[in-house]
């Protein structure tokens, strides 16, 4: 009987002990559980260890892009959030491959779009891109406080968020310019070499007339007075429209109407044309593609170009290595005959950003993405990106952060390869304009340490900068009658402005520009236009 009682009471022991590493057992593994989703904004667990979830990676088309998501601050990225990225842009017409992209329903997980290009519009109607505010509530805390007022600048039609854009906030920074080799000028106008004093109209014709007669060859090749970037039409026109002073609109009696309205615009094209005909622009011009016009201007053989300060880069560094530094191109101003130099318009920058990401409708984990998402838009993803890894890019010394020499110096002998090979600068996004909480610029490699470049380009053409958000995406709604308008209106005018500049006598080129105006006017341009004007009100008083 006795026995019996020592093995019940043992028994019990037993159970109760059992129970009791049980519930502790179990307490513990919520208590890991918990503390392994306690992730902070990066993604990395509260002790700053391994990344807290399973690793993940997400397919990016990145309009900017190719190359693989394979060095140093790519790794780091990896590391401090447990997402690796699969970049998808392909060679090819970026705005090609997304429109087939959205046709086909074949989409990746995130996009970068140009922030101005109606196919944000059209992906947005369609629903392949989701909303992220209620993404940014709960995932986004560094989006919110880094964005601020962007993002209620940013909110569709439907009062919704779907992107993110990168290179936000008004900067006062130059962007287009006359692209001149600066140790030819020194020879053949060295008053001007210096900057500060901008071209005329004539004399900058002159110092082209001026190259081709003194070096009709260069190495036996036959020089090139004046090239442009046909690939991008849009930069290469937007640096003649800086030098008369033209907007992205004309606003004309309270009315938003198309920019070739403006009087001043036919002038510009006249002159355009008579550069041309003059042989002082390539024949070319108009079918270059990127890749052709950067060959050109890398054999030194080219004086001049058009398009953003920075578009030369690439030539730039292997002029500079090959020739020294004054043979690169510099920016320079040039003003036509009757516009205060004040009042031209080289500079048009928009505070809400240059890009736009998105998350698609296909994303499989749009709550990992945000914390991806917000991690490299805050401050610390910022410097990462742009500054790379601390300890191996640079340190902080004295509360500031200090670039490593060696990394100061691999930006100033090729920026395109530095970056390639490092990471820093490779991916622009989220990227914010300005500096930091300890007063360093978020980008390290264009704003730290101003190349001689950067210095002419503030020097020549800071004061002609104005903020191209009034006139953003003022068009009307994809898929509608006015939409279908304003495409065959662009259409017409950038055919009809590349023959004008082409003909052979000053009469045709006005022959070809009173034609199409006649033919805006037949494909609805006043529809298109009244669309402007109501949009453009509209956002004034929501301003207000």
């Amino acid at each position: 009987m006795r026995l019996k009682k020592w093995l019940i009471l043992f028994v019990g022991v037993i159970i109760v002990v059992s129970a009791l590493s049980a519930c502790s057992s179990n307490s513990s593994n919520s208590s890991n559980s918990s503390n392994s989703n306690a992730s902070t904004a990066t993604g990395e667990s509260a002790s700053g260890e391994a990344p807290a979830d399973e690793p993940l990676t997400l397919t990016f088309f990145d309009k900017n892009t190719g190359d693989k998501f394979t060095n140093a601050v790519a790794a780091e990225i990896t590391k401090r959030t447990g997402i690796t990225v699969d970049i998808q842009q392909p060679t090819g017409n970026p705005a090609e491959k997304l429109n087939l992209m959205l046709a086909s329903d074949d989409l990746p997980d995130i996009i970068l779009f140009d922030r101005r290009s109606d196919l944000v519009n059209k992906y947005i109607e369609s629903g392949a891109v989701v909303p992220l505010d209620d993404l940014i509530e709960q995932y986004g805390p560094d989006v919110k406080e880094m964005y601020g007022d962007v993002l209620n600048k940013t909110r569709y039609k439907d009062g919704k968020n779907y992107y993110l854009s990168n290179w936000y906030g008004f900067e006062n920074e130059p962007v287009y310019g006359f692209n001149i080799r600066k140790d030819i000028l020194k020879e053949l106008m060295p008053d001007k070499a210096e900057g500060g004093v901008p071209f005329t109209a004539a004399e900058f014709k002159q110092l082209l007339q001026d190259f081709k007669a003194k070096y009709p060859t260069i190495n036996g090749k036959e020089t090139i007075a004046l090239t442009m970037d046909g690939e991008n039409f849009g930069g290469s026109m937007n640096t003649f429209k800086g030098m008369f002073g033209l907007m992205p609109f004309f606003e004309d009696g309270g009315q938003i109407k198309f920019d070739v309205k403006n009087p001043k615009y036919r002038e510009m094209i006249l002159y355009m044309n008579d550069l041309y005909n003059s042989g002082l622009m390539d024949k070319e011009w108009a079918i270059n593609k990127k890749q052709v016009w950067e060959q050109k201007l890398a054999t030194g053989t080219v004086l001049a170009s058009t398009g953003s300060y920075w578009d030369p880069a690439a030539p730039n560094s292997i002029l500079m290595k090959d020739l020294g530094e004054e043979s690169q191109l510099f920016p320079y101003k040039v003003v036509a005959d009757g516009v205060d130099p004040g009042k031209t318009t080289y500079g048009g920058r928009s505070s809400l950003g240059w890009d736009a990401i998105t998350i698609t409708k296909k994303n499989k984990d749009p709550e990992r993405t945000m914390k991806f998402m917000n991690y490299l838009a805050s401050e610390e993803g910022q410097y990462l990106l742009m500054w790379g890894i601390e300890g191996q890019h640079w340190d902080m010394k004295d509360g500031k952060r200090t670039p490593r020499p060696e990394v100061l110096e691999g930006f100033k002998k090729d920026t395109n390869t530095y970056s390639k090979e490092t990471g820093i600068r490779k991916w622009t996004w989220f990227i914010k304009n300005g500096k930091g909480t300890d007063g360093t610029p978020y980008d390290l490699a264009g704003r730290y340490q101003r190349n001689a470049v950067d210095q002419m380009a503030l020097k020549n053409l800071s004061d002609s900068l104005f903020d191209s958000v009034p006139y953003d995406n003022l068009g009307p709604e994809g898929g509608t009658p006015e939409a279908l308008s304003e495409q065959k209106v662009n259409d017409i005018v950038k055919q009809a402005l590349t023959k004008a500049v082409l003909a052979k006598t000053p009469e045709d080129a006005n022959g070809i520009f009173d034609k199409m105006l006649n033919d805006m006017k037949a494909a609805g341009d006043e529809k298109v236009e009244a669309i402007y004007t109501k949009n453009f009100n509209d956002r004034a008083a929501l301003s207000q």
